[in-house]
């Protein structure tokens, strides 16, 4: 990815990833408080959409459509390939245009819209206006479609138009900090969703539970347009709007920049770990452990993750990120171990803050990284790479891999008569398996480092 000769091009990270000073003078590391306020604000409220979209539309589905894992997992694999679609179409615009903050604003905006639009979607009322033999297979159908608009709108405006902002106004010695406080955001929207609104789902008032959720995602949309500052020092890139949409694509812009492509094949082993269980993690809960009070449980691990997870930004700046990362990785990889153990509710609270934990240590420095080898022109296609490696991989292979452990299971229960499946330990064991490749790509990007610094 050429940097355009008029702008230099940013400090690479040094051999073991810390970041050398992006600013002559003042504190480099030093963001305005402004900054702050939005990163925290629309970072909360995409994940609270991302939380929404893939463990409760998931739930919506298995406990008023249909219980067959194949279908959630079909579901979440179109979600993530309309989403990598739409992140490299906006996130190439963006680039062209030099604006975020439209983006960012009208998309939020729709978003909540659009996933409104779920309370609406049953199968009654999908009888109500085609009352054909298969009404499930039509609502199917319809939730997929619907998901995969409200996907196309949340990564415009999250994916594509926030992250490449947080890119802009961030820099190598901030990273780290930034990215430990983003990657609390998908825990304490769990947090937030699981303390303010399970109820209404456990109630079956998923109409309630959709508009609301909608109505917080479009007011965010609102305060967006008046929060978010395009970055002045954010470089336009006039290439043509189709060749940037495909030129991380092409093998001649991974050859020039292997560090950007082994972080984000770091990141997508993973993610692919992730979605083999975070798919199914409420049901498991639920209907395998049949522990009741689970939003109790997931509380308590979301908190304590979060608060290890923010200390770490720090830590993460100074020991350096690649450094991080593997260690991080090992105590993600502990935590799997003991859910596969863990059975009643202290072991899993126990098993539960060791994974979370694990899972966020890895993601901040990752995420950090991705940035500091992002080319100042291609802020926003970059956030179409990370879809590609982060979000359409993982999603297309990771819930199949669990489906395929839990249809071979056997595992059900009944409820009113209907035989169900339900999930089952061995999705864990499953996420470490794909977990120790992680290895690979992280032991390059340490190697390659240290021939730069050389």
């Amino acid at each position: 990815m050429p940097v355009p000769h008029q702008v230099p091009p940013p400090a690479p990270p040094s051999a073991d990833g810390r970041a050398a000073a992006d600013a002559p003078t003042g504190d480099p590391a030093r963001l305005r408080p402004r900054i702050w306020v939005a990163v925290v604000l629309l970072g909360l409220v995409g994940q609270l959409a991302w939380t929404v979209e893939n463990i409760y539309l998931n739930l919506f589905v298995y406990d008023t459509v249909t219980d067959d894992p194949t279908v959630i997992a079909t579901m979440v694999a179109a979600s993530a390939a309309t989403a990598t679609l739409a992140t490299l179409l906006l996130g190439a615009l963006s680039d062209r245009t030099g604006r975020r903050r439209a983006f960012v604003a009208g998309g939020y905006l729709l978003w909540g819209v659009c996933t409104a639009a779920f309370g609406f979607l049953t199968v009654g009322a999908m009888g109500d206006i085609a009352p054909v033999a298969n009404v499930v297979l039509l609502t199917v159908i319809a939730v997929i479609m619907l998901d995969c608009l409200m996907s196309f709108l949340g990564s415009g405006a999250n994916d594509a138009a926030f992250q490449a902002w947080v890119t802009d106004v961030t820099r190598p010695a901030n990273r780290g900090r930034v990215e430990a406080v983003l990657a609390v955001m998908p825990l304490l929207s769990m947090l937030v969703i699981f303390g303010g609104f399970d109820g209404l789902a456990r109630a079956g008032e998923w109409r309630t539970f959709f508009l609301v959720i909608g109505a917080v995602m479009a007011a965010a949309g609102v305060v967006a347009w008046f929060l978010v500052e395009d970055s002045p020092t954010l470089v336009r890139n006039d290439a043509g709007y189709l060749r940037s949409v495909v030129h991380g694509l092409r093998p001649s812009a991974m050859r020039a920049n292997p560090g950007l492509y082994l972080a984000l094949t770091a990141w997508s082993v993973w993610g692919v770990s992730t979605q083999v269980f975070l798919p199914y993690l409420v049901i498991y809960l639920q209907r395998y452990l049949r522990v009741e009070g689970y939003a109790v449980v997931l509380a308590a691990v979301l908190v304590t993750a979060s608060v290890v997870s923010v200390l770490s930004g720090r830590v993460i700046d100074r020991v350096g990120k690649v450094r991080f990362v593997l260690p991080a990785a090992a105590v993600y990889g502990t935590g799997l171990l003991l859910m596969f153990l863990a059975r009643g509710t202290l072991p899993v609270i126990g098993a539960g803050i060791v994974m979370m934990s694990g899972f966020m240590l890895v993601l901040a420095p990752l995420g950090a990284l991705v940035r500091d080898y992002s080319p100042p022109d291609r802020a926003g296609h970059v956030q179409g790479l990370r879809m590609v490696f982060a979000i359409l991989i993982p999603m297309l292979v990771g819930p199949y891999l669990g489906a395929a452990v839990i249809s071979n299971a056997g595992e059900t229960y009944q409820d009113l008569g209907v035989v169900r499946q339900v999930p089952t330990p061995g999705i864990f064991l499953m996420a470490l398996a794909v977990l120790t490749l992680i290895v690979v790509p992280v032991l390059a990007l340490r190697r390659r480092g240290g021939r730069i610094a050389a």
